[in-house]
């Protein structure tokens, strides 16, 4: 109920600038900057995951009456929070990325770093390239669609929700239809993104996949082609011996996506197979390669009515995992800058000289607001830093389940050990727990966190923590809620919550 509450309408009758951001802590800051000029609303309420959150009607009005716009974007954002700003924003009104903005006032950026250490691959769909001579923009689309599934059983590709509900990408058990575009079996990316989802098939064998990428540049343009490809898959069975694929290359482990690049108009197989970045990143003809799903993925449907689609319960399945739990299409940089304090700094101020630029009568106000905030900021770093520091060297890691908090790592000493959830789609695998478990054992760590507005995502890490005798605490990452309304109480209360739980006793085990 948190993220249900109306948050302050934007009008065109009032004598404030008038700014909409795209979430509370960007609210936030632009609150503390503008204090009594600025009237502004956040798109994504708090509460809700701005990775995921649709925006509504009401949403798209407040747009209309901006001045000024400010979204954090390297796609933090889903995608249709993005396009309804760019969309409805008057002609004229800055439209500003915080987060690529901020890089001239010395933000630092990472890049997100993805564990790889499941026993298959992750297996997803990824954009490159900048599509800049079609014309694209960060509110384009890539459609990327399947035309053609031929294998011994069913194959379906899916994405399971935050609250494991399943999104279909492909599904062949019903068909393939040109009539309507293959509206029913399309991704839709926005530029320069990738997504993990799940991959199942019901009976072991080779399974090809015919696929075709388009660019919608804009709503009203025709579609622009870029390309087909049919990739391949050894489901169960030898990948050194499919039909037609001899000598091929093998993926079995590592990160692959089927890519479509929009500079070069191709669709081709783009991996990271030992996770090892950019030095280690390949691209591999789908003619010349197979992808293994091996026999270690075979798993049983959950009894979960929502699963039905891949068989009764109890039936087994071949399945590539998810990976990482819930709606997650993201970049190569990380977007969480705000988990550094000073990256928070960089916001405020681009966020004071764009505000003066379009409201030069404010100039003296806006300064002295950010000059203030800029202050009480950099004592938070010092307090967030000093409380971090108090936590022995050898407790310092932080297990959860969202990748949100590589730059709180960074600039505080603290290492990121989360692990790879299991898809929330089927039973944890008895390896998932085994990992899981001895990586907690290992670390001698006494608690793991959750973020409250994520909580529902992560049975399986509150099962094993509860298991081991940890506490599970809170930590927040991209949203507020009733108990924590503003970055400064957010950045305090994550610094208290990792030094009392990481310093404290470890519980004995419930079993």
């Amino acid at each position: 109920m948190t993220g249900c509450y109306a948050q302050p309408a934007l009008t065109a009758h009032d004598g404030r600038v008038q700014v909409i951001t795209t979430t509370g802590i960007l609210q936030d800051l632009v609150r503390q900057v503008g204090g009594d000029r600025v009237n502004v609303s956040s798109l994504v309420p708090d509460g809700a995951d701005p990775h995921s959150y649709e925006p509504s009607l009401r949403d798209v009005r407040d747009v209309v009456y901006a001045d000024v716009a400010f979204s954090n974007y390297l796609l933090l954002e889903e995608h249709a929070v993005i396009k309804a700003l760019d969309a409805n924003l008057r002609d004229g009104v800055p439209n500003i990325s915080l987060a690529e903005g901020a890089v001239k006032y010395a933000a630092e950026i990472i890049p997100l770093v993805e564990n790889v250490s499941l026993d298959t691959i992750w297996l997803g769909m990824r954009v490159r390239g900048t599509g800049a001579a079609h014309g694209a923009t960060r509110a384009s689309d890539v459609l990327l669609s399947a035309t053609a599934v031929a294998g011994p059983g069913t194959m379906v590709a899916y994405l399971t929700e935050a609250f494991g509900n399943p999104s279909f990408y492909v599904n062949s058990a019903d068909g393939f239809d040109p009539a309507d575009g293959y509206r029913d079996d399309t991704a839709l990316l926005p530029p320069d993104a990738h997504t993990h989802m799940s991959w199942a098939f019901t009976e072991p064998g080779s399974y090809r996949l015919t696929m075709r990428a388009q660019l919608a540049v804009t709503p009203q343009d025709r579609p622009v082609p870029m390309g087909e490809q049919t990739f391949t898959f050894a489901v169960g069975v030898d990948p050194h011996s499919v039909p037609g694929m001899s000598g091929a290359t093998v993926l079995n482990s590592g990160h692959a996506d089927l890519t479509v690049d929009m500079d070069a108009g191709q669709l081709y197989l783009f991996a990271d197979p030992h996770g090892g970045g950019e030095t280690n990143q390949e691209v591999h003809d789908p003619a010349r390669t197979v992808i293994e799903v091996p026999n270690k993925a075979l798993l049983e449907v959950p009894g979960d009515r929502r699963f039905r689609f891949l068989g009764r319960s109890g039936t087994q399945v071949y399945q590539l995992p998810q990976a990482v739990l819930g709606k997650h299409v993201h970049g190569e940089i990380d977007p969480h800058l705000w988990q550094n304090v000073r990256n928070a700094i960089s916001y405020v101020e681009l966020i004071r000289d764009t505000l003066i630029e379009i409201d030069p009568a404010g100039a003296a106000a806006y300064r002295s607001n950010a000059t203030g905030y800029i202050a009480e900021l950099e004592r938070l770093d010092g307090f967030v830093r000093e409380t971090i520091a108090r936590i022995p060297q050898s407790r310092r890691h932080l297990v959860t389940t969202h990748d949100a908090f590589g730059y709180l790592g960074a600039a505080y000493g603290v290492q990121i050990s989360g692990f790879v959830t299991p898809n929330p789609a089927t039973e944890p695998s008895l390896a998932d727990r085994r990992r899981l478990t001895e990586t907690v054992r290992n670390l001698d760590i006494p608690a793991v966190f959750l973020e409250p507005n994520l909580a529902a995502r992560s049975s399986t890490l509150t099962e094993v923590a509860r298991e081991e005798g940890l506490q599970i605490c809170a930590i927040y990452g991209d949203a507020f809620d009733d108990d924590v309304t503003s970055y400064v109480e957010m950045m305090r209360f994550n610094a208290e919550s990792l030094r009392t739980c990481l310093t404290g006793p470890k519980r004995e085990k419930t079993r």
